[in-house]
């Protein structure tokens, strides 16, 4: 779900008009619950076409992400494609990942041995992002 926060402040009177500056904010959380390994959850049906899908927007996530990083090396004549309609969550997240924004990643992970796996591939992928 989306959190839209939007600060007025009236400046004043600017050359005989009345002049009123706004900010806008934008906070986007995504949760991708269900992305564990099928193997582990043994899903089936629609909860392994889900989990499918959150993988791969994940995986495409990770692209858009390395591409705004190579974007930003770039020299200024050079264009680098942005995967953004690859995938739902990543065209959703479009405005909250370029240009004049900030973006964080908070990842769930277990202390369990029986989790070390997929503790360790979320460190990663949370790294590499």
């Amino acid at each position: 779900f989306s959190v839209v926060f939007t600060q007025i402040k009236d400046m004043g009177e600017v050359a005989g008009k009345h002049v009123k500056a706004e900010k806008v904010s934008k906070i986007n959380l995504v949760d991708l619950a269900g992305s564990e390994r099928q193997s582990k959850t043994g899903a089936t049906g629609d909860r392994l076409k889900e989990g499918a899908n959150i993988n791969k927007s994940l995986t495409t996530l990770g692209l858009v992400i390395h591409g705004l990083a190579e974007a930003s090396k770039a020299s200024a004549g050079k264009k680098t494609h942005i995967p953004y309609r690859d995938s739902t969550l990543t065209w959703i997240l479009k405005e909250n990942l370029g240009g004049n924004s900030k973006t964080f990643m908070i990842s769930a992970i277990s202390p369990a041995n029986i989790n070390y796996e997929e503790t360790l591939s979320t460190l990663r992928y949370a790294d590499r992002a």
